[in-house]
């Protein structure tokens, strides 16, 4: 009897690591964007998730308050559900809140509260640093 070769499964799970720079931010959203091809994602999530992903690393390399040479850590993950993960050194933990109209920055947690299914931020467990997350729902 010949065992039949599985085909080789795709990760579900994948994590990028980048400086702290404004490059990082593109980076990132190609390297998800690739990513979220050869899950199969549909369209209207992967397009949801760079935006966010996009806002969240924006403001990991902007506010961020940490010693130079720390990365930013980005991860996504299928479970069910789409989970992405931006991880910097910081501990300070993001609020949202509303910007006047007059400022042109300090919109980024506002659309992810607005278009995610679900999104939070907390200390970075057995680490240094927090991890902000959004989840958004698999359905085309």
């Amino acid at each position: 009897m010949h065992a039949t070769p599985r085909p080789t499964a795709i990760p579900q799970d994948i994590e990028w690591r980048f400086p702290r720079h404004a490059r990082s931010v593109g980076r990132a959203r190609r390297l998800f964007r690739e990513q979220a091809t050869s899950w199969g994602l549909p369209p209207g999530t992967t397009d949801t998730a760079e935006l966010l992903l996009s806002e969240l690393m924006t403001n990991a390399y902007r506010h961020a308050k940490v010693p130079p040479g720390r990365e930013i850590r980005a991860r996504a993950f299928l479970d069910g559900a789409l989970r992405v993960e931006v991880t910097d050194a910081s501990p300070t933990l993001p609020v949202l809140r509303t910007p006047s109209t007059e400022e042109e920055s300090g919109r980024g947690l506002t659309l992810v509260a607005l278009l995610a299914d679900a999104w939070g931020a907390e200390p970075r467990e057995g680490g240094v640093g927090k991890v902000v997350w959004f989840e958004l729902g698999l359905t085309p």
